[in-house]
């Protein structure tokens, strides 16, 4: 499949963008040998004996099953597909924007057409390695396209999107201070119908009709109360659209992003260690699942910064 809107010299350009990442050495792996036995694991951390299927050191807490990334060398969880302390994919043998299997060798993936060197936004221009981009969100290639659509034409999908619109025009609400307020926008409203109907007969309208427009204000009180109310129904409505655990990691992302809701301040929230992300591009495990959270006003992502 080709990849759409791209050019073969294009991908070329991308594909050389970034460096590959170095593999590990034969040191590095041999190290990570050491501490596994067959009847336990020792604590790279403490040094002590733990149980082997365990997954987190009895005695200090810290992950027993730990490897290197292979380009900043920090100490990553083994299952993970991208690093979240240099900020690169690191599985050369794993299409980042399909999940299928590679041999580690192409210059595209055999299954999805996408290049193993990223895709360039169209829209924003940044470098991805993931089939949305984690900027903006733009579908970047024709798989990704179609799941956006199947999405759209999901009901609830819709009516998250519908939430959102209501929750996007209770912010931008101003709520009035007293009862001279009110008037006031009534005496505004009076003379906007005046001045359209004026204009109507001025076209040649004998009896124009004016619709009303009803401004939704209300006192500090009723807004705030309002808007907890259809912050909690669009938080019910992101639980019910949450990405479900999966093999592979990049249909959970794919899946995330298309889903991803627009015009409100929202945070991925992955399940493998409930850290919010910018997007699940951003998370080294999303194959656990996770959801899409709202963001008070004073919240700021750190986590993949």
């Amino acid at each position: 499949m080709e990849q759409t809107g791209h050019t073969h010299d294009e991908r070329e350009l991308q594909r050389t963008m970034r460096p590959e990442a170095p593999q590990k050495s034969a040191k590095q792996t041999k190290k990570q040998q050491q501490i596994h036995h067959d009847d336990h694991v020792v604590c790279p951390h403490c040094g002590a004996e733990n149980e082997a299927e365990a997954g987190f050191c009895a005695n200090c807490g810290e992950p027993l099953h730990v490897e290197q990334c292979p380009n900043c060398g920090a100490a990553i969880d083994s299952d993970t597909d991208y690093c979240e302390h240099c900020h690169h994919y690191i599985r050369p043998d794993v299409c980042s924007f399909c999940g299928s299997k590679l041999t580690g060798g192409e210059t595209y993936c055999p299954e999805c057409g996408s290049p193993k060197g990223g895709i360039v936004c169209p829209r924003c221009h940044t470098l991805n390695d993931f089939a949305f981009c984690r900027t903006c969100g733009e579908p970047l290639t024709a798989d990704a396209v179609e799941l956006m659509k199947a999405v759209q034409s999901d009901p609830d999908y819709m009516e998250m999107l519908q939430a959102c619109d209501e929750l996007a025009r209770i912010n931008n609400t101003i709520a009035y201070t007293d009862e001279t307020d009110r008037q006031r926008e009534k005496r505004a409203e009076d003379i906007r119908q005046r001045v359209l109907q004026a204009l109507a007969k001025d076209r040649g309208e004998k009896q124009p009709e004016v619709k009303r427009e009803t401004a939704p204000r209300m006192n500090a009180k009723e807004l705030a109360s309002l808007h907890d109310y259809k912050l909690k129904e669009l938080t019910a409505m992101l639980d019910k659209l949450a990405a479900p655990a999966q093999k592979k990691p990049a249909k959970v992302r794919n899946y995330a992003m298309a889903t991803k809701p627009q015009g409100v301040r929202v945070a991925w929230e992955c399940n493998w260690k409930h850290a919010l992300h910018s997007s699940p591009c951003a998370c080294a495990k999303p194959q656990m699942g996770g959801h899409w959270v709202m963001l008070g006003a004073d919240t700021t992502i750190t986590d993949d910064k």
